[in-house]
């Protein structure tokens, strides 16, 4: 197996020099490829005339989710072969999965992110596209399916680019620090520009966001802050998005002047998440330092007493 224990989460793999590429590439494009076919058959099934138009229909939105959920597990299965690592390794690592981390992060994330449209509610009302609230059958519909598939589809991005594209890309390099950095430019970049936006607000916030989820997973060894905040964000958010439609589905409109300077907001929502991970992080490293110090102390005394 090419899993490095010694070195932090993002720089833990060996692979030979194409493989990453592969890694990178190649998911991007099936996603692509999948959310067109998605587009085409809803266009059929609803009767779209345009089914590449950005107004998402739940029928829609069911489609895209399933594809990047999809693509998520098709990335970290990928990886996992090319590297011959067990797939667990690409989730966290040296630390096994930890639930209870998820957990903890989840409830911190949703506050954050919930602080976060509040204030973009309060300062700029009119850039999120927001028209009135509103429920009708298709807001019901939207929201069920937003609960049932909204947080696998943002995990299958943290699987996609957090936990394969980042530590592929890093694989290029052997000193630490590089590596690392090298992985966080490549995977915000494939990141940002999978999401396709011309507006250069939201590519830099789409870009902002994937390095600072990409730190998360490294200063935690694993992708339980990530998942947790990219959830929040993505649940929330489009929650907030279908209630404020007016009972109609809302729009994804990411073309040129589409964003502006409240995205920096959202900017300030990810550093928060971003230095709470660190702080927690840092103390349960502290508290283990001093518990295994303590250990050791009992073993000296029992040592002695024999």
């Amino acid at each position: 197996m090419d899993v490095d224990d010694s070195r932090p989460f993002g720089a833990h793999l060996r692979m030979g020099w194409w493989k990453p590429l592969v890694v990178v590439l190649v998911p991007p494009l099936v996603l692509l490829v999948l959310q067109i076919l998605g587009y085409q058959l809803t266009g059929v099934l609803e009767g779209s005339d345009n089914p590449l138009a950005p107004t998402m229909t739940p029928l829609k939105f069911l489609a895209v989710n399933l594809a990047t959920i999809a693509t998520g597990v098709l990335a970290i299965l990928l990886l996992a072969r090319l590297a011959r690592v067990p797939w667990r390794s690409l989730i966290s690592s040296p630390r096994p999965f930890d639930a209870r981390r998820l957990r903890r992060y989840l409830l911190s994330a949703a506050l954050l992110v919930a602080a976060g449209i509040g204030v973009v509610a309060v300062v700029a009302p009119d850039s999120p596209g927001w028209i009135a609230f509103g429920v009708s059958g298709t807001t019901i519909v939207m929201l069920v399916v937003i609960l049932l598939t909204t947080p696998l589809q943002a995990i299958g991005e943290e699987l996609m680019f957090r936990s394969a594209a980042l530590p592929a890309a890093a694989s290029w390099l052997r000193a630490v620090r590089p590596a690392l950095i090298l992985g966080l430019v490549v995977s915000s970049l494939a990141f940002a520009v999978l999401h396709g936006s011309s507006d250069p607000w939201l590519f830099g916030y789409y870009a902002f966001l994937s390095a600072a989820t990409g730190l998360m997973a490294i200063v935690s060894n694993g992708i339980e802050a990530p998942v947790a905040f990219h959830v929040a964000n993505n649940v929330l958010f489009t929650t907030v998005n279908t209630l404020m439609s007016d009972g109609a589905p809302f729009a994804i409109d990411r073309s040129t002047d589409t964003g502006d300077a409240a995205v920096l907001i959202l900017g300030a929502v990810n550093i928060a998440m971003l230095v709470l991970v660190w702080l927690r992080e840092r103390r349960i490293r502290a508290t283990r330092t001093v518990a295994g110090g303590r250990s050791g102390e009992h073993g000296l005394e029992h040592s002695r007493d024999r």
